[in-house]
């Protein structure tokens, strides 16, 4: 099979030494349209397509695979945004300094910013107000067979036509030449003509986050030359679409055919060649190589890209929180030429002027964000020792000491953040253990890419941070890209001593015992090199946090049925933990609906906390999962040896939710913990009835 190093010659090495690429052939689809329009052609626009932030940033970011109607594509890395941005005076910023210095943690980049994915609204459809932006993208796989002919062939052997300006759907490649499928004479049985090009479905993969091409030519002729010809013409044959690897190579020249099931299960594997570490999102290959196996994948699998995502609620900062962020933004302003202005600070004032507002400082207070500013930047050693000691529920925390707080009175907004808050009365009806009700009438929620991997989603290779594949070819890169919606929700708060009391009593229970070693039996067979040298106990939640998470699935079923909005637009976000150094238990959660639309969302969420209606839903959603259509099954489901799921009395008829809603992927869940179950008296909530 073909090397890594036989395609490298006359490529260069990025400056850090991390990935061989060839900057002489950039991803520039506008500057390539501007060539054509240079030379008076029209038939190659830049725009394929559009997707919405969300997806772009949850299932179709850099690295993965976008579905368009006619092809496929893959967002390139933010190496190739740059382009587009330059085509603009100003860049926009998403400001979110909270969620911003946990990112710069993970990317190891102390300048980090958080930017929008590059787009401008249209007064209307034949406007061109955002012509010049988009996400560049570049055709992924390059492997396209003939719907006509069979023909298996790369980009070069088709026409690409994209011509209409507001159809992009209508872009696609195309076979000129088609004379259909050969018959008994072994020659074509229809006159020439155009044939759509689709996509050859299988790739490469490997556990660091590679992804290849799959060698047709070196597979049909089992790692050798054809015999018969130096650029063999190769035929995929598939007549049972969507069984799996079940389509034939064949080589027209030599007569040589392999099916694709050879490739497929363990046995498979072997016959498949070492992974080159490709990465085709940034046009690179480390430059290091890569020693794992390969494995055959989909172009259409789910398990082809996971991202890597970090969010938080914007809350109102504190004194301190904005005076680092003033100092922050003075760093990135000055860069080297703070050591010059930060003993004179009028001249500093001036040269800030229109770049970092600091008039509302005094020249104390500008004196001391100027000297932390100054500050030394933490070493490579204290930078990943930070990393390894990081919790995620370190981004939790401050919203729940924030929510803690009962606000002055009715709708007390924060004009910075944008939270809104009202605190609810408490219906006679609703259970004593849900002490507190906040209407979160309005919010402002961010969430920020730092990576992604494939075959195995970030949460499950946590362990092992080499699997989390790059955005970019720095090392070092100065933004990344996030979203950022509105809406609105309802904050729940449990008693903190009943939940501390009931969780003492449910560490000694037998079923217990049984999630977490049917959680070990899942930690070990999980595929990660380091899983021995982490103790599973750390990775698994707390009683409490089962409880919660069980709780928000249940209401955000019920809610579902009277606000609205369809479960799917309803999150959970979760507050349950113990006692730990530097921060107090919690309990509690908040179940939101956002829009990436400046509006935010309708309000038919948040006039559910109302008390008597907020009873209803409560009451309505604890009696439905007291019964399960699977019981007595699913009540009394607990994983035993050699079983590893992470559930208990859960499915999908009366617990499990989408995977928009849910952020533990229906993890964690047992309604046994929540309810009195028959053979069960571990409830929190005990019987409802």
């Amino acid at each position: 099979m073909t090397s890594a190093e036989d395609l490298l010659a006359g490529t260069s090495v990025s400056a850090e030494g991390r990935f061989h690429y060839d900057p002489a052939s950039p991803v520039d689809p506008l500057g390539d349209a501007d060539q054509e329009a240079e030379k008076g052609t029209k038939h190659n626009r830049a725009k394929v397509g559009s997707g919405r932030p969300s997806s772009l940033l949850y299932t179709y970011g850099p690295g993965a695979i976008m579905d368009l109607p006619q092809f496929t594509v893959m967002p390139a890395g933010l190496d190739d945004w740059d382009r587009i941005w330059r085509r603009r005076d100003g860049i926009p910023q998403i400001r979110a300094p909270r969620l911003r210095d946990v990112v710069r943690m993970l990317l190891r980049s102390p300048d980090v910013q958080l930017r929008p994915y590059p787009w401008q609204p249209k007064k209307n459809m034949h406007s061109t107000e955002g012509s010049d932006l988009g996400v560049p993208a570049r055709v992924f796989p390059q492997w396209l067979r003939c719907t006509g002919c069979d023909m298996l062939a790369g980009l070069a052997q088709f026409d690409y036509r994209n011509t209409h300006p507001f159809r992009t759907d209508l872009a696609g490649f195309e076979h000129a030449k088609c004379t259909g499928r050969p018959g008994r004479n072994g020659r074509g049985g229809r006159k020439a003509a155009r044939r759509p090009a689709v996509p050859a479905r299988y790739l490469l993969a490997c556990v660091d986050g590679h992804l290849d091409e799959f060698p047709y030519d070196q597979w049909v002729h089992h790692g050798q030359g054809c015999a018969q010809a130096e650029f063999p013409a190769l035929r995929m044959v598939d007549r049972t679409v969507g069984k799996g690897a079940s389509a034939v190579i064949e080589c027209a020249s030599c007569g040589l055919r392999r099916p694709m099931t050879e490739a497929q299960g363990e046995v498979g594997r072997t016959k498949l060649p070492d992974c080159r570490g490709r990465h085709p999102h940034l046009d690179a290959f480390d430059v290091n190589g890569c020693k794992n196996k390969t494995k055959l994948i989909l172009v259409g699998a789910s398990n082809l890209w996971f991202p890597a995502t970090q969010s938080v609620i914007v809350m109102p900062e504190s004194k301190a929180e904005r005076a680092a962020d003033v100092a922050d933004e003075i760093r990135l302003a000055l860069g080297d030429k703070l050591v010059k202005y930060r003993d004179d600070l009028d001249t500093l004032r001036d040269v800030l002027d229109g770049r970092v507002d600091v008039t509302e400082l005094s020249d104390a207070q500008l004196a001391d964000a100027v000297s932390a500013a100054d500050q030394p930047s933490t070493s490579r050693e204290e930078q990943e020792e930070r990393i390894r000691d990081w919790d995620p529920v370190e981004l939790l925390v401050p919203e729940w000491d924030y929510l803690q707080r009962d606000p002055i009175g009715p709708h007390q907004e924060d004009p910075a953040s944008g939270l809104t808050l009202s605190k609810m009365e408490r219906g006679q009806d609703l259970p004593a253990s849900i002490t507190r009700v906040l209407a979160v009438e309005r919010l402002r929620k961010v969430n920020a890419l730092v990576g992604f991997t494939r075959i195995d989603d970030m949460d499950r290779v946590g362990d092992l941070p080499r699997r989390l594949a790059p955005l970019t070819r720095t090392e070092r890169p100065a933004w990344t890209v996030a979203t950022e919606d509105r809406g609105e929700g309802i904050f729940l708060q449990l008693d903190g001593d009943a939940v501390a009391a009931w969780e003492s009593r449910i560490l000694s229970t037998e079923l217990w015992e049984d999630h977490r070693d049917a959680h070990r039996r899942n930690f070990e067979r999980r595929f990660s090199e380091t899983a021995e040298t982490v103790h599973p106990d750390t990775r698994l939640k707390p009683p409490r946090y089962w409880l919660v998470h069980t709780l928000a699935h249940v209401l955000i079923r019920e809610l579902a049925m009277t606000c609205g909005y369809s479960a799917a637009s309803l999150s959970e976000r979760l507050y349950a933990w113990p006692s730990a150094p530097g921060r107090a238990p919690a309990a509690g959660l908040l179940i939101c609906t956002t829009a990436s639309d400046s509006d935010g969302t309708l309000g038919g969420l948040v006039q559910l906390s109302s008390p008597d209606r907020l009873e209803r839903v409560v009451s309505a959603a604890l009696y439905r999962a007291e019964r399960c259509s699977s019981d007595p099954i699913c009540a009394m489901r607990t994983p035993q040896d050699p079983e590893d799921f992470l559930h208990g009395a859960a499915c999908h008829c009366c617990v499990m939710a989408s995977e928009t809603s849910c952020e533990k992927a229906n993890r964690f869940l047992d309604r046994r913990f929540l309810l009195d179950l028959p053979g069960s008296d571990i409830g929190f909530f005990a019987s409802v009835r």
